[in-house]
């Protein structure tokens, strides 16, 4: 019986977390999450299917119906404990309304004036209707102290019984829905909106145990049960404007960034995330993430690896609408700030970029090429004081016949002009060039 009734809570094996046959074992994106039943908020897990949106509609209607009788009655009988739990119904059904707004305006393609689209009204329509309730909150308090203070019949206990129980009905319907089709889009969001939903229905029976109370010769038992509804409604107030007003002010889920580096450890190719922002706009997730990648990658692979972190933030962030990655080079992380601006090269030998480095070893002049001839060996000499000339020669590092570097450093200053020797069998190409150090700083 125990375990039946867990079951029914979403205690059990098959509770809140639960997914379909269609799961797998790692788990990504906001499912791994706590997802509170906030009113004003659509999680966005269960806006990616038509499934999930349709689920989403039904339950304003059903819950929307609920409501609408159960005011009937509160006109008739008095009641603020059925008025309370009207307002509270009325505040799960108006959860679909910023969704909706959101997929209409959705619609409008990006302007000069909104860059992003019109996303954000939901934000607005979620404020909206935290007021909405906020204010119902205070009406319905309001009432039920002043039927304390002040005691009123109740009249029509069956009617309001009745409309109690069409409470719990409606709440247990829309949980029914909602755990099914969440189950089938393996979409934990909307399973725990589903057994929230189930929850809300206790609230109806406490209307119904509050019209016994009054049936039983205890009139209070109405504006006490309206007072303890209220003060849930207020609660929900305090989860909803928070939840709202971090999303309005760029605030994201604890877990998003982790899920974000966890999504950039897949990518082969990327060394380390440097930085990663993520904010919401409507229902979507915006992310824009840094990543190191080693300087010897050329920009064809570079937007290899960028396609397959967008991969795989998709699946690791099912909201996620859009993904702007960033590159930082490992040199750019080495903090050798004073080189000289790199050299382009472009001849008939190769193609690439010739410039200062800072390694592990110190700094050395680096070649890296894009395309080059076979068996190309390169040299750099300089021109220095005197009619002295500093050969640096170039040689291939590792295997990598792409990256071609100077095994001794420079010497100083870092201001010279010089020559670029490029050899490959038989032919010979020289490029002249000068190296400027930036402004300010001296040897």
């Amino acid at each position: 019986m125990l375990r039946t009734l867990l079951d029914w809570f979403g205690f059990g094996p098959d509770g809140h977390g639960a997914h379909g046959p269609g799961g797998h074992g790692h788990k990504h994106g906001r499912d791994d999450g706590d997802h509170g039943h906030t009113h004003g908020v659509i999680d966005a897990t269960i806006a990616t299917t038509a499934e999930g949106i349709n689920a989403i509609k039904w339950s304003f209607v059903i819950l929307a119906a609920t409501a609408i009788m159960q005011l009937v009655v509160v006109y008739y009988s008095a009641s603020v404990a059925l008025l309370a739990d009207t307002i509270h119904n009325l505040g799960d059904a108006t959860t679909a309304i910023p969704l909706w707004i959101a997929f209409v305006l959705a619609r409008r393609p990006a302007t000069r004036v909104f860059n992003y689209g019109l996303g954000r009204v939901e934000d607005l329509a979620g404020i909206a209707i935290v007021l909405i309730i906020l204010f119902s909150a205070i009406v319905a308090g309001y009432e039920s102290i002043d039927h304390l203070i002040n005691p009123r019949p109740i009249e029509h206990l069956g009617w309001l019984i009745g409309a109690g129980i069409v409470g719990f009905v409606g709440n247990e319907i829309v949980a029914v829905l909602r755990i099914r089709t969440g189950r089938r889009i393996n979409s934990a969001a909307l399973i725990a909106d589903g057994y929230h939903a189930r929850t809300d229905g206790l609230t109806s029976l406490a209307v119904v145990a509050g019209a016994i109370g009054v049936w039983m010769g205890f009139p209070l038992a109405d504006p006490i049960i309206g007072l303890l509804i209220t003060l849930a409604i207020f609660g929900i107030v305090w989860q909803s404007a928070r939840s709202v007003l971090t999303r309005m002010l760029d605030g994201i889920e604890p877990g998003t960034l982790d899920e974000i580096h966890h999504a950039a450890a897949h990518v082969k190719g990327i060394e380390r995330v440097v930085d990663a922002k993520a904010r919401w706009i409507g229902h979507k997730l915006h992310v824009q993430v840094t990543v190191e990648l080693d300087e010897g990658i050329f920009l064809a692979t570079a937007n290899t690896i960028a396609d397959q972190l967008r991969h795989e933030l998709q699946d690791h962030l099912p909201a996620l609408g859009d993904a702007s990655i960033l590159f930082a080079s490992s040199a750019q992380g080495s903090g050798h700030h004073h080189a000289p601006d790199p050299v382009p090269v472009s001849t008939k030998l190769a193609n690439g970029l010739l410039q200062i480095v800072e390694t592990p070893d110190g700094e050395r002049m680096r070649l890296r090429v894009s395309r080059h001839a076979e068996g190309l060996s390169a040299s750099v000499n300089i021109e220095r004081a005197g009619g002295r000339t500093e050969i640096l020669d170039l040689q291939p590092v590792g295997d990598d016949h792409h990256l071609l570097q100077s095994r001794i450093a420079p010497e100083e200053p870092h201001e010279f002009s010089a020559r670029l020797r490029l050899a490959a069998g038989a032919e010979l190409e020289e490029l002249a060039f000068a190296m400027t150090e930036p402004a300010g700083h001296h040897h």
